[in-house]
């Protein structure tokens, strides 16, 4: 009879056990109660202005507009855990698992939308170029004809702009955006071509203060958003926490802090669902 009674006990335990671990799991979808736990965002590590990580921490409009909804789903900022989400990552990431949710100027586009859901827009950006402060020679996307127009190795931006703007543009590949920077500081070049928001971010910085300026062409439109896993029901939670930020003036007051030392002249802050092609 003891023994009967043992091992009841012990199945009792064990079922227990069972259940609580089934309720708690590691399901990601159930983020938004905070408490004890964390919050895996996934965030550029080399872009100032947009997502940086520096000694004293992370910085950039990503960071705050990623922090900002990770306390509306209830996380303070020492709950965060900040992962590097490279361009060619970002799907594979939120797929696996690895991370909550991206904002690493992550543009919207049909063929990421059949992989990964998209939270927002929150920000439209534009490629444009960026010119040294004096430079009154390129003042339209057809002047970049005959001038040498930099990019990062892989990127789309400045082949963008040969096909289909200045077909004359020598095309100058770089490593990085600040190997461009440096190019065009020491006239090795004569433009630099990614996102607006991207470009504004690199000129804010206290070392190229007054040095450079955004052409403010326009090229084209990009509607970044926050990513998750398909089908997550973190979306419908963004996109509240996204209209609150713009709401009670923090989305403006990170635009200002992170882009206004570059002169950038940002779009209206986006409705949610509007995506702009």
């Amino acid at each position: 009879m003891q023994l009967r009674k043992v091992t009841a006990a012990s199945a009792v335990v064990l079922a227990l056990a069972v259940s609580v671990t089934a309720c708690g799991g590691s399901k990601k979808d159930d983020k938004g109660s905070g408490g004890g736990g964390k919050i895996s965002i996934g965030i550029k590590f080399d872009q100032p202005g947009i997502g940086q990580k520096t000694p004293q921490g992370y910085a950039g409009f990503d960071v705050d507009v990623a922090t900002y909804v990770a306390g509306k789903l209830g996380y303070k900022p020492d709950q965060i855990e900040w992962k590097e989400s490279k361009s060619a990552d970002r799907e594979t990431m939120l797929q696996r698992g690895d991370v909550d949710f991206i904002a690493a100027s992550y543009s919207i586009t049909p063929e990421r939308q059949q992989k990964v859901d998209f939270a927002g827009p929150y920000l439209l950006a534009h490629q444009d170029v960026l010119l040294r402060a004096d430079d009154s020679a390129i003042k339209a996307p057809a002047d970049l004809n005959s001038k040498k127009l930099c990019s990062v190795t892989g990127s789309t931006s400045a082949q963008n702009v040969k096909d289909k703007l200045a077909p004359k543009a020598q095309l100058q590949e770089y490593p990085t955006y600040s190997a461009c920077l440096t190019g065009l500081q020491n006239k090795a070049i004569d433009a630099l071509t990614t996102d607006d928001s991207i470009l504004a971010g690199y000129a804010a910085q206290s070392q190229f203060k007054g040095k450079f300026k955004l052409g403010g062409f326009k090229m084209t439109n990009e509607n970044y958003g926050i990513g998750v896993k398909k089908g997550s029901d973190l979306k419908a939670k963004i996109n509240k926490a996204l209209e609150e930020m713009v709401s009670d003036g923090s989305w403006q007051k990170a635009v200002t802090k992170n882009f206004g030392p570059a002169g950038y002249k940002n779009e209206p802050a986006p409705k949610i669902g509007d995506i702009k092609s």
